[in-house]
């Protein structure tokens, strides 16, 4: 359960991104180390996006999940992909997508530059 309410807030945001103009790179990039949930290019920035996602808040709101172990995770999982990437950006950002499901109703707040 908690797997699908991850992928569906994934999903979710995936859609935001996109209708907001930006372009996805990869979702779900696994390696050794973790996951990055989504890289994505606006005008020449690359931008790196943790989603969280919450059907109810009894353990916090999700961007509260996002904690200083799982920054420093994925700014070393960044690290590693831009390393392999031949490409050049002007800017390199942290963003957090926090998703609220409850019920019908689904809440969006997009954190740019979280950290």
């Amino acid at each position: 359960m908690k797997k699908q309410i991850g992928k569906k807030g994934e999903d979710i945001a995936a859609d935001y991104l996109i209708k907001k103009g930006y372009r996805i790179l990869e979702r779900n990039l696994h390696t050794k180390q973790g996951e990055l949930d989504i890289i994505c290019i606006q005008d020449n920035s690359i931008i790196f996006v943790e989603v969280k996602t919450r059907t109810n808040y009894n353990f916090g709101v999700p961007e509260e999940a996002v904690d200083y172990r799982k920054v420093a995770r994925i700014r070393k999982l960044a690290a590693a992909y831009l390393n392999k990437s031949n490409a050049y950006y002007d800017e390199i950002r942290f963003d957090v997508i926090a998703i609220n499901l409850q019920g019908n109703t689904i809440k969006i707040n997009h954190i740019e530059n979280a950290f």
